[in-house]
């Protein structure tokens, strides 16, 4: 049986468009046999997303951006992502635009909220965020210090411009003066430092003798002031020496009961007649001073006898 050329060429039209329709979509990162819903979030800016960008919960890839356009009234761009049908998704999971790298393009990571009362349904829309990337970081911690950078090139700017009018020309001409002057100074300071060096090597060797003697003098003045303190000392020490053997001697003989001293210090009963003597004139003086007429007897005319009476 022969197939007319009709057949033929419907059967390469029908072909040539399944096959454009299944690469269009397989490019385009959307399966043509699977089980999959499509749910969408809408974001202020999408720079970076390409279509076929992966969807991530985790890490792990569940499915692919397939559309990208405008969204109602022009409000944000509504990007349209696949997931699998028996993910259960609650309507309160997140979708989280990310910087996959830093020329890695962009990816959505959804923060999943897993429910089996709430699942989200084909065509829903998810609520949406965007990560800061790593380009977003590092403008964020420069843009500090380029601020402070400009106040800084500010500030310079502003005290050259002050220097430009104070140094006139007139101020320069003193400016130049002044450092001629010093340099002036320096070389006059080195002329004096040469000539400085050139009498101490002609005079090295005076100068070396002049201390030697000085060293020797030095040496005989330590010689002569230890010879006077020996001279002061050696008396005084033998002063001590004989005061000293005084003093043992002397101290023997109050150890051996001789003298006064030595009796009174180790003869107790002499020790207790002086105290008993004592404490009696004590009394006496006590009895004399309240009683003066017992003792003393005064008379204008004379001391009459006991034999008068």
């Amino acid at each position: 049986m022969k197939v007319s050329k009709e057949i033929k060429a419907a059967f390469f039209v029908i072909a040539s468009a399944f096959i454009l329709v299944f690469g269009y979509n397989f490019l385009k990162g959307t399966p043509i046999f699977s089980n999959e819903k499509v749910l969408h979030s809408v974001y202020e800016e999408v720079e970076g997303l390409s279509l076929g960008a992966n969807v991530t919960i985790n890490g792990m890839s569940i499915g692919k951006v397939i559309d990208v356009s405008f969204g109602d009234n022009y409000e944000g761009i509504k990007v349209s992502f696949t997931v699998p049908e028996n993910l259960n998704l609650s309507k309160k999971s997140k979708a989280i635009l990310y910087e996959v790298g830093v020329i890695g393009g962009k990816a959505i990571s959804i923060q999943p909220v897993f429910s089996k009362t709430s699942v989200v349904e084909n065509g829903d829309k998810l609520d949406s965020s965007i990560k800061p990337g790593l380009t977003e970081l590092i403008n964020q911690q420069i843009a500090p210090i380029q601020n402070k950078i400009e106040g800084i090139l500010s500030g310079v700017d502003s005290i050259f411009s002050g220097v430009n009018n104070v140094v006139n020309n007139e101020t320069q001409d003193n400016l130049k003066e002044s450092l001629q002057n010093f340099s002036l100074s320096i070389k006059n300071i080195n002329d004096l430092t040469n000539s400085m060096k050139e009498i101490i090597l002609q005079n090295k060797t005076t100068i070396n003798s002049s201390f030697n003697n000085i060293n020797k003098t030095s040496e005989n003045l330590i010689q002569i002031t230890d010879s006077i303190l020996l001279s002061q000392i050696t008396p005084m020490i033998n002063n001590f020496e004989v005061v000293g053997k005084k003093l043992n001697n002397t101290l023997e003989k109050i150890e051996n009961n001789e003298g006064t001293l030595g009796k009174l210090v180790n003869d107790e009963a002499l020790y207790n007649n002086l105290m008993n003597s004592s404490k009696e004139l004590e009394s006496l003086i006590i009895d004399l001073k309240s009683n003066p007429k017992k003792y003393v007897h005064f008379s204008i005319f004379g001391r009459k006898n006991n034999n008068d009476k």
